[in-house]
């Protein structure tokens, strides 16, 4: 009888294998999936070098594994930022430390005179297009990140305001600055700045076109009217449908810095959609708190933006460009010598976004 019992354990034991086999495909299937998800769901995670090639972040960044570089243009005294041979040594600087430079932040050649019409204005705009091919052909970068800002660009009125656990952060409140003395240039309207915006545009998106180059506007930040007299238009989401429509064109773009959407009043993912891929060539993955005249920077983890709903937007559209955390807070053990920048701060930053992105990647 035990021969009998044992007989019959061992053939119900292979008829069970046997049936066990027809989903052995799908499970190592499933397996190979999760494994081979797209790392930082396809997009180009990244991080800023504003204050050049400093040890102490590329050290951070290549042991994050986080190798995307945005950047100005540095150059020597006697050679001009927007000229090849600049383009190439920035190239080569970041190359030799293991990172790839993949978007120009705050291009040089495009300043007061062409955002005022001052004299000049015709020969600041021919060096940007020369800076554009320049920066296509010898560093084959496609993205270049501008603003509207004449004069003031980013302000606060407070780069040390207590955050969360005493980590300071940028903030700004518009009673603090409404009677501010005006600049050397007087009041300057926005009826003007529109004006002068599309003089550019309608000189450089045409020669953008011809080399695949992506002009990505960021916002206003603040987003207020005017500041000190010097008026300012990219402050709501409407202006940037404006700004889309003064000349379409695959070049004519925006950088989604989600921190300045939200203090317009949009509902991040819902605008994310509305400009999907074809107009979103960078992202700025920020948090914030306030409205546009009062408003503090956060942790990415405690703003009012559904940051988990930002990223998936972000995901479901097929964005693939570069992406990095801005305006992070500066953390116990470091500086707030550059506000908004703090190496400590962009760990963490880079370490949710990075979350984020996993997460979503496979549960997708």
């Amino acid at each position: 009888m035990s021969n009998n019992r044992r007989d019959f354990i061992k053939k119900s034991a292979s008829v069970a294998a046997i049936t066990s086999l027809g989903n052995i495909g799908s499970v190592v299937k499933e397996q190979k999936k999760i494994k081979e998800y797209a790392a930082d769901a396809g997009m180009q995670l990244s991080e800023a070098y504003f204050r050049g090639l400093e040890q102490r972040r590329i050290d951070y960044c290549l042991q994050m594994n986080v190798l995307g570089a945005v950047s100005g243009v540095r150059a020597d005294k006697d050679v001009k930022p927007y000229e090849a041979k600049a383009i190439i040594a920035q190239k080569e600087a970041y190359e030799k430390v293991g990172l790839k430079w993949n978007v120009v932040e705050g291009p040089p050649s495009l300043g007061e005179k062409t955002k005022l019409a001052l004299e000049g204005r015709d020969e600041e705009i021919e060096n940007f297009i020369t800076f554009m091919k320049n920066l296509k052909k010898h560093a084959n970068i496609d993205v270049i990140c501008y603003n509207w800002m004449p004069v003031i660009g980013w302000y606060r009125t407070s780069n040390d305001k207590p955050g969360r656990g005493g980590a300071l952060v940028t903030a700004f409140d518009f009673e603090d600055v409404k009677n501010a003395p005006l600049t050397k240039y007087g009041e300057v309207s926005r009826e003007k700045l529109w004006s002068n915006l599309e003089y550019f545009l309608k000189a450089v998106v045409p020669e953008a076109e011809k080399i695949g180059m992506k002009l990505a506007m960021h916002p206003d930040d603040p987003q207020v009217d005017s500041l000190k007299g010097i008026g300012r238009i990219m402050t709501t989401v409407e202006n940037f449908r404006k700004l889309l429509k003064i000349y379409p064109s695959p070049s004519n773009g925006i950088t989604m810095c989600q921190g300045n959407f939200s203090l317009m009043g949009a509902d991040i993912p819902t605008i994310v959609r509305e400009f999907g891929k074809e107009k979103i060539h960078f992202v700025h993955f920020r948090n914030v708190r306030g409205g546009k005249f009062k408003f503090e920077e956060t942790f990415h983890d405690e703003g009012q933006i559904d940051m988990y709903a930002a990223m998936k937007s972000y995901y479901d559209i097929g964005f693939k460009g570069p992406i990095r955390p801005d305006h992070v807070p500066t953390m116990a053990g470091d500086l707030n010598d550059f506000p908004g920048y703090s190496n400590v701060g962009i760990l963490y930053a880079l370490g949710y976004i990075r979350g984020l992105m996993e997460a979503i990647e496979k549960a997708s």
